[in-house]
């Protein structure tokens, strides 16, 4: 099953989201541009794109494993939610988690592995996130005096079943 989403290219460097395999759920996205960031320093990141998400459904924008595994590049604000109202650009916060005091090093790039620290630079054309489309349920909230009668009441919590 499928559903059509609406998208608007804001420029020719714009890359539509794309599966890498059959039954992935998430989408990689590209940078539009070039952008260094250097240790310490969070951006944002442009896509060139824009979403008529259908009401009822959300983007959720996740980290691309590799870019987590193999560089100090995060999404501060992971899993970040597209709203279906939203009609702008989309955007990713990326953020160099490396110490400042690699400021100097040579600069690496997104595609590099092992980890290292420094200046990333971060090419156009570059898979910088991937996004989820999800369905979501409206909540309604019903006031009750004493929740731990509704429901299974586990209690515990924080660590409750071990580190």
């Amino acid at each position: 099953m499928s559903t059509e989403i609406y998208v608007e290219r804001m420029n020719e460097d714009a890359v539509l989201p794309s599966y890498a395999h059959d039954g992935d759920a998430g989408m990689d996205l590209y940078s539009t541009e070039d952008v260094l960031l250097a240790p310490g320093e969070t951006k944002l990141i442009h896509t060139g794109l824009k979403f008529a998400i259908p009401v009822g459904y959300e983007v959720q924008i996740r980290p691309r494993s590799g870019l987590s595994l193999n560089t100090p590049l995060r999404i501060p604000n992971a899993p970040g939610t597209i709203d279906s109202g939203y009609r702008g650009e989309i955007c990713i916060i990326l953020e160099n988690t490396s110490p400042e005091k690699y400021a100097d090093a040579p600069v690496l790039f997104a595609t590099d592995k092992g980890n290292k620290k420094g200046p990333y630079q971060i090419k156009k054309g570059d898979r910088i996130a991937q996004m989820v489309f999800a369905k979501y349920e409206k909540t309604e909230f019903v006031m009750t005096e004493n929740v731990e009668t509704i429901g299974i009441n586990r209690e515990g919590g924080f660590g409750s079943t071990g580190v």
